[in-house]
This record gives structure tokens, sequence and C-alpha cells, in this order.
């Protein structure tokens, strides 16, 4: 994903319908699925960004993002966004 536009934000809704803003670092094709990885919006904090790699899966017909539960496929899939990641910071 280009940072050439700006950042990527999204707000998401949890089962208790509290809603959340996240900015999007990078989103991954892989094996069929797709993956994002976020970090919460305005977070004061930049030195301690704690970034969450979440699955987006298909519901009742609808889109929702969720943990990904299989220890192997985080780490597979983690490795390959923060690959990413660092090669669109080095184009800089």
């Amino acid at each position: 994903m280009s940072n050439e536009f700006g950042s990527d934000f999204m707000t998401i809704v949890d089962e208790d319908g509290t809603e959340y803003e996240l900015e999007v670092l990078s989103t991954l094709e892989y094996n069929g699925e797709t993956y994002l990885a976020v970090v919460p919006a305005n977070d004061e904090e930049e030195e301690n960004i704690e970034v969450s790699i979440l699955k987006s899966v298909e519901e009742n017909g609808e889109p929702i993002l969720c943990a990904i539960e299989d220890e192997n496929e985080l780490e597979e899939v983690y490795s390959l966004i923060m690959n990413a990641l660092y090669e669109e910071e080095e184009d800089i």
C-alpha cells in the first residue's frame, strides 16, 4: 500500500457497539485471503504503537475483520507485512 496519497483510516464497531478508528498501514493479499496491518488512529504515544494484524473474512455476505487465531498463519503474515512496510520506508 502506498502512502503517496496519505494514510487510510477506517472505523470498526465491536460486538458491544463501541467504535474504534484505525489507521491502515498496509494491506496484503496472501493465499486468497486479505490481511490488514492497523494501528489506533490518533495514538498519542507513537513510541509504543502496537500493530495489529487482522484478517478480512466474509460472514453472512458482509466483510468483517477478525483476529488471526492460527499462530503459524499470524507469524507468516506478520513477517510478510513488516517486510513490505520496511521496503516502502526504504523507498521514501
